[in-house]
């Protein structure tokens, strides 16, 4: 077997692997240069008003303090193409934590103390900050996020509802939730001659510099953004942050370079969070268990700034038959930071509800859960009619039971214990849609044999740089050790931004394409390579802008062991294991961590990770990592992730679906029914926490 044809699903090992755990590999705010100032953001004490008066006097005596911007005198932006980034340029307070100025100082102790020493004057209004089911505020707008429409009806879901002789009715609640990767979100920027380059932490260095160019009036070719190593995103650097623009327009008013980081403890108000939802589920069904109903309503909260609604009931509109549907999301706009993007948007808080409804349904039929599901795969997809381009939900249920054991659970609530602990077990189905976008890429042979990749692909931690080797190697007919890669700066060819699922698919289209372009010029040339080698350049502007006649989908299927503490209420999972359909796996060691990373997000979304809105303040009191629990190595001892062999041709040339999210979507749901299943109580708010749980303990 050659190099070739081992390159695509081997599990190469990451490339830039070595030079983080060196320490080698350089982030945004580990770039210096002579002269380098740092920036410390000035965050709102109010949560509604407008700044009436700011002094800096004693900022400015502080001792290396360079300059602190405000509204007064920070340059003036364009309007930009988002509502966050309009920073520092009026009075205006939108919510608690909005930066009303910004202390440049020779060291970051020095900038620090500066905007500690800043005193800032409010006039205040009121402000409303709580999520109810019956806020006066809320509105049905025409589209959630992602382009879906906000109401979508098949048949008559009440009526329909209200004939099915079986009926679940329930309500379920998830707080915000807070992206924190490992990188707290920062930039260095510096002018040179009227160019601007900005080394960021950001999932799309291309959308930063479309963002600067517009914000700051500049043509795009002035502006280069950097980011070639990246800590984490979660989707929370998917679009660009608040701390790029303040960062450049610091680095302009002084003529020197400016370095800004944000403190973790900031990062709630300033870089997005997941949107809380308070959801209804009503599932209507003959004794048979095969459904006839499924209504999913969403309520969430939406900024002042601007609207964004998490498109929690769409996958209700895809996952399961039934002949009467009703998918509606209502917003209402408060007083608090804007939300944005967290893993797996809409369908991480969406199945949460969702599965734990059909949890709900089958306790109350006395069917087993998977068997429940199975019964109700649809043939296309209900929502639009098209055919699924493969659907392997059903493939993915029945081998996790086989490896989980789940044919040998005694379906009794609260029958099984191991001295104080109550054990139970739970499964939940996950889906993903698979999304591309327009890419470009370069693909060079160089008179030595080698070849280089360029494209602007950014690597978050899910190992691009590795893969999209892979991908081109297996096309130029070349060990992967052959092929180098340049990722991650604006100058290169335009890529799309790592989100949604979508990176590998999008870059490695474009990588393919080019690819295969180069081989056709050399198969065509004669003679040695010129020294500067021959370069194909390819975008797929023409593939993505064709609508599939498909429906394209990841699944998944989720199952979860939990011990619950009969005496205190602490939960803990014994073992996870999720098995996911997602076409062709690139890269079996990297896959196998996207999934991991996932279901132990989902973890703890499940049982640990809770945010609350101080009703006083207007700020999420959970603002650091000692208060906002994610889960540590303790809380996972046994995890799996596995995958089936699937093969879709109506995807891209490479065959793969996007892997970095589905592994969330549905983990919640499986903990929490395996709770109810350990005890016998369904609690429908998230986290699963001692508190609501001991109520129901005997």
């Amino acid at each position: 077997m050659s190099d070739s044809t081992r390159a695509l699903g081997a599990p190469v090992v990451r490339r830039e692997g070595r030079d983080k755990v060196t320490g080698t590999a350089r982030y945004a705010a580990e770039h210096t240069a002579p002269g380098l100032l740092y920036g410390w953001i000035v965050p709102a004490t109010v949560a509604s008003g407008r700044v009436t008066a700011i002094r800096t006097a004693d900022a400015l005596a502080v001792p290396g303090v360079h300059t602190v911007l405000t509204k007064d005198n920070a340059p003036r932006l364009k309007e930009p193409d988002d509502p966050i980034l309009a920073v520092l340029q009026d009075d205006r307070v939108p919510h608690r934590g909005w930066p009303v100025a910004l202390v440049v100082a020779e060291s970051l102790e020095s900038a620090r103390a500066g905007a500690e020493a800043v005193y800032v004057e409010y006039a205040t209004t009121g402000h409303d900050v709580v999520l109810t089911w019956d806020h006066p505020g809320l509105y049905t707008p025409e589209e959630a996020n992602g382009g879906f429409p906000a109401l979508r009806e098949r048949g008559d879901a009440m009526r329909g509802f209200d004939a099915a002789p079986v009926r679940i009715d329930a309500t379920y609640t998830l707080g915000g939730l807070h992206n924190h990767p490992m990188e707290p979100h920062a930039s260095t920027a510096r002018w040179d001659d009227g160019h601007l380059t900005v080394h960021d932490s950001s999932q799309g260095s291309t959308v930063v510099r479309d963002s600067l160019a517009k914000a700051f009036g500049l043509d795009r070719d002035r502006i280069t953004v950097i980011s070639e190593h990246v800590g984490g995103g979660f989707g929370s650097k998917g679009t660009p942050r608040p701390q790029a623009v303040l960062a450049s327009m610091a680095a302009r008013h002084t003529g020197l370079p400016v370095q800004l980081a944000l403190p973790r403890r900031y990062m709630a108000a300033i870089v997005g969070h997941r949107a809380p939802t308070l959801q209804r589920v009503r599932l209507g069904a003959d004794r048979d268990g095969v459904l006839s109903s499924v209504s999913h309503e969403i309520v969430t909260h939406t900024s002042q700034i601007k609207e964004f609604v998490e498109q929690a009931a769409v996958p209700a509109r895809i996952m399961y038959a039934s002949p009467h549907s009703r998918t509606e999301h209502r917003v209402a706009a408060l007083d608090v930071p804007s939300p944005s993007w967290m893993r797996a948007p809409g369908e991480a808080s969406g199945m949460y509800a969702l599965e734990s409804a059909m949890d709900e349904l089958a306790n109350a039929l006395g069917i087993d859960p998977v068997e429940l599901r199975l019964r109700n795969e649809p043939q296309d997809e209900p929502d639009s009619g098209r055919p699924f381009s493969s659907r392997n939900l059903a493939a993915c249920l029945s081998e996790g039971a086989r490896r989980f054991g789940w044919l040998d659970r005694d379906p009794q609530p609260a029958a099984r214990e191991d001295g104080p602990w109550l054990l139970g077990t739970g499964v939940a189905s996950a889906t993903y849609p698979v999304m591309v976008s327009k890419s470009a890429a370069s693909a060079q042979a160089a008179p030595d044999g080698s070849y280089r990749i360029g494209v602007n692909a950014t690597d978050i931690g899910t190992g691009a740089r590795t893969v999209m080797a892979q991908i081109a190697a297996s096309v130029l007919d070349t060990p992967q050790e052959n092929v180098t890669i340049d990722i991650g700066s604006s100058d290169l060819p335009a890529g799309s931004v790592a989100g949604g699922s979508s990176g590998t698919a999008s870059w490695g289209s474009a990588v393919h394409k080019a690819a295969t372009g180069l081989v056709r010029r050399l198969a065509e040339h004669t003679g040695p390579l010129p020294p500067e080698g021959i370069t194909v350049t390819a975008d797929t502007g023409e593939e993505t802008a064709q609508e599939s006649p498909y429906s394209r989908h990841a699944f998944g299927a989720h199952f979860a062991e939990v011990a619950v503490d009969s005496l205190t209420g602490e939960v803990r999972v014994r073992r996870m294991l999720g098995v996911f359909a997602a076409g062709r796996i690139l890269n079996s060691r990297t896959a196998r961590s996207q999934f991991i990373g996932g279901m132990v997000m989902g973890l703890g979304m499940a049982l640990t990770e809770g945010s609350t809105m101080d009703p006083l303040f207007g700020d999420f009191t959970e603002c650091d990592l000692a208060s906002y629990h994610v889960p540590s190595c303790a809380d996972v001892p046994d995890i799996q992730a596995h995958w089936i062999d699937e093969e879709d041709p109506h995807l891209n040339p490479m065959g793969s679906k996007g892997i970095g999210e589905i592994g969330i979507v549905g983990t919640a749901a499986a903990i929490g029914n395996a709770v109810r299943h350990a005890t016998g109580a369904r609690v429908r708010e998230l986290p699963l926490t001692p508190d609501k749980l001991l109520p129901y303990l005997p």
